[in-house]
């Protein structure tokens, strides 16, 4: 399989879910603003609505859109516990859980990263995020990830877009169980892996 990227993207959830998982995926960079190929190729080809993530499969199918993808990763190898088995409650709380991030958190974060973005809308979008970080703070007083003790492909995905909270200079502090949360998966190996292949973090503290 082809996972096509870019660096700290929220392609970057479905990428720690196949190292998590030991599944051999080739990354294949793209740039976001030009939408081509690293080493060639024009990226609108691969995933007509030009962002990341997409999956290429082997029979050459494409997948796109993280919470579709992380799941399709993880129900290969349903052993692996990435993901609740598909028809319980608890798989629907997992996908519960894909969808506030996708909604509720990573479509807020998307227009503090656009230029033309009006600062007054910047602000209401940074308000509505605190408003979310505050209810995610309850969540997850007293729980080591969302679905309870156990790592899940929507902890890929929330980790990912909790650490754009880093550019956009948001201070997880504010809310002690999230950040908390945010360091602990940060320190998980696979974690460490993936943010290293994709240049977020030096090879050092990686191996650290």
């Amino acid at each position: 399989m082809k996972l096509y990227y870019s660096p700290g993207a929220c392609s970057l959830s479905p990428h720690i879910v196949a190292r998590e998982l030991g599944l051999p995926v080739q990354m294949q960079k793209i740039d976001n603003k030009a939408k081509t190929v690293e080493g060639g190729g024009d990226y609108w080809k691969v995933n007509g609505k030009g962002y990341v993530p997409a999956l290429e499969l082997d029979n050459g199918e494409v997948l796109t859109e993280g919470p579709a993808i992380v799941q399709f990763l993880a129900d290969q190898k349903p052993d692996a516990g990435l993901a609740p088995k598909a028809g319980t409650m608890e798989r629907y709380r997992l996908q519960e859980w894909l969808n506030f991030i996708t909604s509720e958190i990573h479509k807020q974060f998307s227009p503090l990263f656009r230029p033309n973005t009006p600062e007054e809308y910047k602000t209401i979008a940074k308000e509505n995020l605190a408003k979310r970080f505050a209810w995610l703070d309850q969540q997850l007083a007293g729980k080591e990830y969302l679905l309870g003790s156990r790592f899940s492909v929507a902890d890929a995905y929330l980790f990912t877009v909790l650490n754009w909270s880093i550019p956009m200079k948001i201070d997880l502090k504010q809310w002690p169980n999230v950040a908390a949360y945010v360091d602990r998966i940060r320190k998980r190996p696979k974690v460490k892996e993936a943010m290293q292949e994709e240049g977020l973090i030096p090879k050092q503290q990686a191996a650290a």
